[in-house]
C-alpha cells in the first residue's frame, strides 16, 4: 500500500497518473448498462470518466507547475476527495488505508504523504509514527438481535413480472426464518420487493401482520403523487414507515445535468424515465428505543449520511448491476471508511454481495 502510494507520487505524468487510478477504480461503472441493452457504452463510460479523472489531475498539475512534481502529486492525493465529478465521491485514496495500521483521517493522511516525500531521513521517520498514531473510541453493536439477509436475485430476473411471485416468497421465507430464530429485527436489501409496495396492500397487510413478531425493514419502490421513491419500509408492531433515499445515483436514478439537457439524455439513454425523486434529508428512526439512521446503497457511501447524532446506521444495498466486479468490495471499503471518521456501526444487508455489519 505505502509502496503503491510512493510510486503514484514520484510518478511524472500527471494526466495518466489520474487516467489510470480511474480506471482501474471505476472499470466496473459500465457494466450497468447492459440492463438497459446499451452494450457499447460498457467500455465507453469508465473510459470517459478515465479522462475526466486525467484531465483535473493534469489541470492541478499546470496550475502548480512552479512546485516539484512529486509534492504536486501529493497535492491532488490529498485533495481529489473533494471533487466529485457529476456528484459521484468514489474516489478516496485515503480510503485503501481503513485495513492496515494508518490513520485514514486527512491529517493521518497528509503525514503519511510528507513522509513519502521529504528527503530529510529523520524527518520522514517522525511523519511515518505520525501518521499511525490514529485511534478511534470503542463501537458496541447496537442491543437488539439484527437478522441481515443476503438474496441471490440476478439484475436480469429481478424485474421480470413472472420471477416477481419467486422472489417475494424467498423474501417471507427469510422473514419466516428470523423469526423462528428469535431475531428482533430482519433487513432485507435494496428493493428487496421490486414493486411499489405502497400500492400493494395484499404484500402490505402480510407484512404488517408478522410485525408483530419481528420488526422487518426492507427495500422497494414507493410512487406518491406521480414521484417514484427508492424507498426503505420499516414494519415495527403493526405500523409502518417510510424512508426515502436521499442522495442519488448520477446516471442511475438521476442525471445530474441542467434540463432540458437531463430530459434529452433520459429520452436518449434511458427509455424517456423520469429521475427518481429524494428526501430532503437524511432520515432517521427509532425502534424500541434505539436510533437508526436510513441509507441505501449509494448514499451509505456518502458523508451526509454520516453526520446524524444515531450511533447505529441501517444500510440496504443491490449489487447485482455491477457483478462481477469489485464494486461491492470498494463499496464496503468506502463505509468501513466513512464508518471509522465518524464513528458509526454499519447494518449492511445486500443482494449479491457480501452481508455484514461495518465499524
Amino acid at each position: 500500500m505505502v509502496l503503491g502510494l510512493y510510486i503514484l507520487l514520484h510518478s511524472k505524468s500527471f494526466f495518466f497518473n489520474g487516467f489510470f487510478i480511474a480506471l482501474l477504480w471505476f472499470w466496473w461503472i459500465g457494466l450497468s448498462f447492459r440492463y438497459y441493452n446499451l452494450h457499447p457504452l460498457v467500455p465507453l463510460v469508465p473510459i470517459v470518466i478515465a479522462a475526466i479523472y486525467g484531465a483535473i489531475f493534469a489541470l492541478f498539475g499546470w496550475i502548480l507547475h512552479f512546485l516539484p512534481k512529486p509534492f504536486v502529486q501529493g497535492i491532488i492525493l490529498f485533495g481529489i476527495s473533494y471533487i466529485h465529478p457529476f456528484g459521484f465521491n468514489w474516489l478516496i485514496p485515503e480510503a485503501v488505508l481503513t485495513s492496515t495500521l494508518f490513520g485514514v483521517d486527512k491529517l493521518h493522511f497528509a503525514a503519511l504523504l510528507l513522509a513519502l516525500l521529504l528527503p530529510h531521513k529523520a524527518l520522514r521517520a517522525l511523519l511515518l509514527i505520525a501518521s499511525l498514531l490514529f485511534t478511534t473510541s470503542a463501537k458496541t453493536l447496537a442491543p437488539l438481535d439484527i437478522k441481515l439477509v443476503t438474496t441471490h436475485i440476478p439484475q436480469d430476473k429481478k424485474w421480470q413480472p413472472s420471477y416477481l411471485p419467486t422472489i417475494i416468497k424467498q423474501n417471507f421465507q427469510a422473514i419466516q426464518k428470523a423469526i423462528a430464530d428469535k431475531k428482533d429485527m430482519v433487513v432485507l436489501p435494496e428493493s428487496a420487493f421490486p414493486l411499489f409496495l405502497n400500492r400493494d396492500p395484499q404484500n402490505l397487510l402480510n407484512l404488517l401482520n408478522l410485525s408483530h413478531k419481528i420488526t422487518i425493514i426492507t427495500g422497494a419502490l414507493s410512487l406518491e403523487q406521480d414521484r417514484i421513491y427508492n424507498a426503505t419500509f420499516i414494519f415495527h408492531k403493526g405500523a409502518y414507515i417510510i424512508l426515502k433515499k436521499v442522495v442519488l445515483v448520477p446516471f442511475g436514478e438521476e442525471v445530474p445535468l441542467p434540463q432540458p439537457l437531463a430530459n434529452w439524455i433520459n429520452n436518449l439513454f434511458f427509455h424517456g424515465a423520469s429521475d427518481y425523486a429524494r428526501a430532503k434529508m437524511p432520515q432517521t428512526y427509532t425502534i424500541d428505543g434505539i436510533s437508526f439512521t436510513n441509507a441505501i446503497c449509494y448514499e451509505a457511501t456518502h458523508p451526509i449520511i454520516y453526520q446524524t447524532n444515531t450511533p447505529y446506521i441501517i444500510a440496504i444495498s443491490n449489487n447485482a448491476w455491477f457483478l462481477p466486479s469489485y464494486e461491492p468490495n470498494l463499496q464496503n471499503l468506502i463505509i468501513k471508511y466513512y464508518a471509522t471518521i465518524y464513528n458509526k456501526v454499519v447494518y449492511h444487508a445486500t443482494n449479491m454481495a457480501k452481508t455484514e455489519i461495518i465499524r
